[in-house]
C-alpha cells in the first residue's frame, strides 16, 4: 500500500476546484507529479503544490525519488492533514482506493464514485456522495444539504453504495434516492428523501418536516420524531424490532404508504417510532 500524504499549507481564500485527489490519478506518479496536478481557483488553474505540502510513502518508508510507481489504485491512500472545507470534489468519481482527510471537507466530496472508500474525520459540505454508485463514504461529524442526492436538472441521486453520519444532516438528504443505504446517527431537517424511488435511508433522531415527499419507492425510517408529517402518507400497520437490510432497529414503529400526493400507487414505506 502506498499512502500520499497531503497537508495543506494555510486557510484558502476563493475555493479551489480539486477533482484530481483521487487514488485513480495519484496511483504510480512520483511526487513532482502529484505537486504539478491541476486545480482550479476561480478562472485560474494552479498546481496541487501551490496549497499542499506533498509527501508519498509506502510500508517501507518515504519514496522522495521513486513515488508511487507500480500501484495500482487499490493499492493507494491519500491522507489529507488540514481543513479543506474550501476544497470541493475531492474523491469526485474514484473507483478504488482510500482518501482520509483529518479535518472538515468541501463540497461534492465522493460525488459519482463508485467504489473506494472515504472518511472524514470533520464536517463534510453540501452534495457529498452526490448520485454516488458504490463504495463507503464515512463522515465522523455533520453534513450539509444534498447529501447523496440528484444533482440540479437530474432526478436520479445515489444509485449505490453507502454513506454513513456519524452526526446531523440538513435538507433534502437522499432525494432522489434510487439505491444504497444513508445511515444518520444525528437529526435531519427539511425533505429528507424527497423523491426517493428506492434504497434505505435510516435517522436514528429526529427529522424536522417533508419526509419523502414524493417518494414512490425506497424504505425511511425515523427513529426519533417527525415534527411536521407528509400529509400524503396514509398508516398500513405497526411492527416491532424492524429489520431494513442489515439493520435492526429496535422498539414499536409505525408503518405508512406514500406519497398518494403523487399517485394512487405509490410504493414507499415510512418507519416512525412510536412513543
Amino acid at each position: 500500500m502506498t499512502e500520499i500524504l497531503l497537508r495543506s499549507k494555510g486557510s484558502i481564500g476563493i475555493m479551489v476546484e480539486a477533482e484530481v485527489i483521487i487514488p485513480d490519478i495519484f496511483a504510480g506518479k512520483k511526487k513532482e507529479e502529484i505537486e504539478g496536478l491541476i486545480v482550479w481557483q476561480g478562472p485560474f488553474s494552479l498546481p496541487l503544490a501551490e496549497f499542499f505540502d506533498v509527501d508519498v510513502r509506502s510500508g517501507a518508508g518515504l519514496l522522495e525519488d521513486t513515488g508511487s510507481d507500480g500501484t495500482r489504485p487499490d493499492e493507494t491512500s491519500i491522507l489529507i492533514e488540514g481543513d479543506v472545507s474550501r476544497v470541493k470534489r475531492i474523491g469526485q468519481g474514484m473507483k478504488a482506493g482510500r482518501i482520509e482527510i483529518h479535518g472538515s471537507a468541501g463540497m461534492h466530496l465522493g460525488a459519482e464514485m463508485t467504489g473506494g472508500s472515504i472518511l472524514v474525520r470533520g464536517d463534510a459540505g453540501s452534495w457529498a456522495g452526490r448520485e454516488m454508485k458504490g463504495g463507503l463514504l464515512h463522515i465522523a461529524g455533520s453534513a450539509a444539504d444534498h447529501i447523496g442526492s440528484a444533482y440540479r436538472g437530474s432526478w436520479r441521486g445515489m444509485t449505490g453504495g453507502e454513506i454513513r453520519i456519524d452526526g446531523s444532516a440538513r435538507s433534502q438528504l437522499g432525494g432522489g434516492l434510487v439505491g444504497g443505504q444513508i445511515v444518520v446517527a444525528g437529526n435531519v431537517e427539511n425533505f429528507c428523501g424527497i423523491r426517493q424511488s428506492g434504497g434505505l435511508i435510516v435517522v436514528k433522531g429526529s427529522a424536522m418536516r417533508g419526509v419523502g415527499a414524493e417518494m414512490n419507492g425506497g424504505t425511511i425510517a425515523v427513529c426519533g420524531d417527525i415534527r411536521q408529517f407528509s400529509p400524503g402518507f396514509i398508516e398500513t400497520g405497526h411492527e416491532e424490532n424492524v429489520k431494513l437490510g442489515d439493520m435492526q432497529l429496535e422498539g414499536l414503529y409505525a408503518k405508512f404508504t406514500g406519497d398518494y400526493a403523487l399517485g394512487k400507487n405509490p410504493k414507499g414505506s415510512l418507519y416512525c417510532r412510536e412513543g
